[in-house]
């Protein structure tokens, strides 16, 4: 991916409502019941997890934005320092464009900043089909000193860039000798449109470690592609894609019925500590947010890190008003039901 797409994309996001409307991430289908005897102290709930190994301190995950530009060096410092403050974990945007000219090859690494967080390297699964492989991999895990490699899925936003890769045939296979050849984790997203359960089931039998549902309700790429447009065409190509997707509450729910040992991670349109909350009750291991820290991050490491702190309080207080003392009694929890229609 050029920088200049990559530009493109972030001013977009910046200057433009391109957040979802419909469908929602499907959250506001659920609400906790309120339990007013806890029969727990708030200052003993515990955020703990693990995931692919790592300790974190919160079930957070700062999700892949951005990489290969100017602006993307500052922003992913100030990310990683906070997640490194704050004990969260992160991913980096698309490293396409530093294997293509190492010259932005810094403006993905964080390890200076963050030498403890849980750190995932990132590419587009469809470049496995246009002549990259695992070496190809490998080189973005050195790159940053990654823990795990996210291997991204976007066929409608491919399909909607005039310059996108469409060519998805025999991308599965390719993911594959990926997770065969490399040392380490491989988890697959979506970038904003859902996994299907059956897509969840296809990847992990093809030996992917995690997944992360990237659930609509976020982001629409639809939309970022759209304000991107350079003819009427491609602008009422792209309007009609306004309401795609499988809603972030439904592919959760629907990728752990089916797996339920899988490690998961549950992203899309996750604003506050309650959406975390009702993420994690509703089967996800460790909840992503990318849209609430894109215009901190632009700012410095304290404003990302006071958002952060805001939302990973009000998971503290949600699990204390449904009387969860730590992450896994949260998993468990009775207090979450379906709201009336």
């Amino acid at each position: 991916m050029s920088h200049s797409r990559k530009d493109d994309h972030l001013r977009v996001c910046l200057e433009c409502d391109v957040r979802m409307q419909r469908p929602s991430n499907g959250l506001e289908r659920y609400r906790f019941v309120h339990q007013a005897l806890p029969e727990l102290d708030l200052a003993k709930v515990d955020l703990g997890t693990t995931f692919l190994g790592k300790v974190l301190r919160a079930p957070l995950f700062i999700s892949s934005m951005t990489g290969g530009t100017r602006a993307a060096a500052s922003i992913n410092r100030h990310l990683a320092s906070a997640a490194q403050a704050l004990g969260m974990g992160m991913g980096v945007g698309s490293q396409r464009a530093a294997l293509e000219n190492h010259d932005w090859a810094d403006s993905y690494r964080v390890r200076d900043v963050a030498p403890d967080i849980l750190l995932a390297a990132n590419l587009g699964a469809v470049q496995l089909r246009t002549g990259y492989d695992a070496s190809h991999c490998q080189r973005a895990v050195d790159m940053i000193e990654a823990d795990a490699l996210i291997l991204h899925l976007n066929p409608l936003q491919e399909a909607l860039q005039p310059e996108g890769d469409t060519g998805f045939a025999g991308v599965l296979s390719e993911i594959e000798r990926v997770c065969r050849a490399l040392p380490v984790p491989v988890i697959v997203k979506e970038v904003g449109y859902g996994l299907s359960a059956q897509a969840a089931r296809q990847l992990c039998d093809a030996g992917v470690t995690a997944l992360d549902v990237a659930g609509a309700g976020g982001t629409s790429w639809s939309e970022v592609e759209r304000h991107r447009a350079e003819t009427a065409h491609q602008d009422r190509v792209a309007v009609q894609f306004a309401e795609w997707g499988v809603p972030t509450a439904e592919a959760v729910r629907g990728v752990r019925r089916i797996l339920p040992q899988v490690p998961l991670v549950a992203s899309g349109g996750i604003e506050t500590g309650v959406d975390v909350a009702k993420c994690v009750a509703l089967g996800a291991d460790l909840v992503g947010l990318a849209w609430p820290l894109l215009r901190p991050a632009l700012r410095s490491e304290e404003a990302v890190r006071e958002t952060l702190e805001a939302i990973r309080e009000a998971l503290r207080i949600a699990m204390f008003c449904v009387g969860a003392p730590n992450i896994e009694t949260l998993r468990r929890t009775p207090h979450l039901e379906e709201c009336p229609t």
